[in-house]
């Protein structure tokens, strides 16, 4: 999995290429859907926090302290935006039917793994995601989640444990 970005591209970005944006954000945009399906469960929310972390990267470019860490600091940013969306959700007290599931891409997981995910606490569900489906390391996790590595390699080892009770 490759997780440090071209550096490159993201420094045209960082001078105004859109195109060189428009690249990273192709190159980017299957992992950023499954890092905000972890967190939201409607298509049209992942969808809309894409937007939202796509379009505060743009205007937030200058703000990037590694360039070769465009993929990690892109994705703090959808997880912030995911974390507004659901709180936004959940001020206007919408209640949504959660049993029905919509469909998960199948291309990076299987039946019987979205099953398990969904049963995951999500704080369990996200840091798997981010370490089995996206590739990143431990560090890397603790940094677009703001959290202590100690922290993120309990919830990995919690979320292990959860994952052998249900195919028990």
């Amino acid at each position: 999995m490759k997780i440090v970005m071209n550096v490159r591209k993201v420094k045209a970005a960082r001078a105004g290429d859109k195109e060189a944006f428009s690249d990273l954000i192709r190159e980017c945009t299957p992992d950023l859907y499954k890092a905000a399906r972890a967190i939201l469960n409607d298509d049209s929310d992942c969808a809309d926090a894409m937007q939202d972390a796509i379009l505060t990267a743009w205007e937030k470019l200058d703000q990037l302290k590694t360039d070769e860490y465009f993929r990690t600091w892109l994705t703090r940013i959808l997880i912030r935006a995911c974390y507004r969306i659901r709180e936004e959700h959940q001020r206007m007290s919408v209640q949504e039917d959660f049993a029905e599931e919509a469909a998960f891409d199948t291309g990076y997981m299987d039946f019987e793994w979205r099953d398990i995910l969904a049963r995951l606490r999500e704080e369990h569900r996200i840091v798997i995601i981010l370490y089995y489906a996206e590739g990143y390391k431990i560090s890397e996790i603790a940094q677009i989640l703001d959290l202590n590595e100690n922290t993120v390699k309990s919830r990995l080892k919690a979320a292990r444990a959860a994952y052998e009770q249900q195919i028990r």
